[in-house]
């Protein structure tokens, strides 16, 4: 009798991941946005589903201050199953993170029910100058999802097409874009939303947390190795259901061996037959960002909520704290290579 397969319970954080991925973009963009706050009346932040908890920019939060806003869930069907009583679970217990603000839920095909999110706002997203109208700054990681949310925004709530270009690559929105109408009132104080460039983290103090961005594609994929990426999905893989990959290989817990057999499988070789395993290793990535290699997120929700009740843990940094964080990680060269990505 085979031997009963034993997951990881520990992934090993290995000391070259790099913690940063503050780029200069990402900087100017942060900064615009604070000198804008005065003519914005409410902000829409976006969260990956995948991530909820590790896709929280805690620069959003310091930079923002008291605005009105909402939270919005994206990429949901890549979390979880329709219907099923782990969506249910997950999506009451985020309600329960977010008991300020207003919390919603929509999927990364192209058109995500956005329903729920136009009636909120036309109900609560009131702007003081009827003449100008009510402008909603939407903000998130790089990748998120914040253009394709907007771009449904706008086809549903006013009938036009897409506004913002969307990629599958962190990056595409440089700068702060033009205001977009996407509710119109008959009395005048239209609803617009802004577009921003995604905005990461100047330091990410857990290893484990660059991991989980990198694979939501939150940073570009060149900056971790694909090997290494694709070891931390096995190992969540393996812990949800190890059967997601059985057209390849029995369960393990053995990166290289599963990759040279994927590779072999999928035509990725090289010279003299040799599998090609860091293009391996992406594709492998891509079919789980496609939802082919199981359904689930990667934060222990019940942990978080455990954290965020215990005055003994440590709160997240502070924009001043991560900043200096950043610059004492570049300076002892951990991410060079993350701070160099065009």
């Amino acid at each position: 009798m085979a031997a009963k397969f034993i997951p990881r319970q520990i992934f090993p954080h290995y000391g070259s991941i790099p913690r940063s991925y503050f780029l200069g973009h990402h900087r100017a963009g942060l900064t615009k946005m604070k000198s804008m706050l005065s003519s914005i009346d409410y902000v829409i932040e976006c969260r990956d589903y995948r991530a909820p908890i590790t896709s929280i920019n805690p620069m959003f939060e310091e930079a923002l201050g008291n605005k009105r806003r909402l939270v919005v869930y994206t990429k949901r069907d890549l979390g979880s199953l329709p219907k099923s009583s782990a969506r249910n679970q997950i999506e009451q217990k985020l309600q329960r993170f977010d008991t300020t603000s207003a919390t919603f839920f929509v999927s990364s095909s192209s058109r995500p029910d956005v329903s729920n999110i136009l009636k909120h706002l036309r109900d609560d997203a009131e702007g003081p100058d009827k003449l100008v109208g009510c402008r909603v700054l939407v903000v998130g990681m790089p990748n998120v999802g914040k253009s394709t949310l907007i771009n449904n925004l706008r086809n549903q709530g006013v009938g036009k097409a897409k506004a913002v270009r969307t990629g599958g690559q962190p990056g595409i929105t440089r700068k702060i874009a033009t205001p977009v109408k996407i509710i119109e009132r008959e009395h005048g104080s239209h609803v617009y939303v802004v577009d921003t460039p995604g905005v990461f983290m100047p330091y990410v103090p857990d290893a484990e947390n660059m991991l989980k961005l990198a694979l939501c594609n939150c940073v570009k994929d060149s900056v971790i190795s694909p090997i290494t990426l694709v070891d931390y999905l096995l190992y969540q893989i393996n812990l949800h259901d190890a059967q997601a990959y059985k057209r390849w290989s029995e369960p393990t817990n053995e990166v290289v061996p599963l990759l040279d057999t994927f590779a072999r499988q999928t035509g990725l070789l090289g010279k003299g037959g040799a599998p090609i395993l860091d293009s391996a290793g992406m594709h492998f990535i891509q079919k789980w960002r496609a939802g082919e290699l199981g359904r689930f997120i990667f934060d222990d929700l019940e942990a978080e909520k455990r954290r965020l009740e215990d005055p003994s843990q440590p709160v997240r940094l502070s924009m001043t704290q991560a900043l200096k964080a950043g610059r004492g990680s570049r300076k002892n060269g951990s991410n060079t290579d993350a701070n160099d990505t065009p």
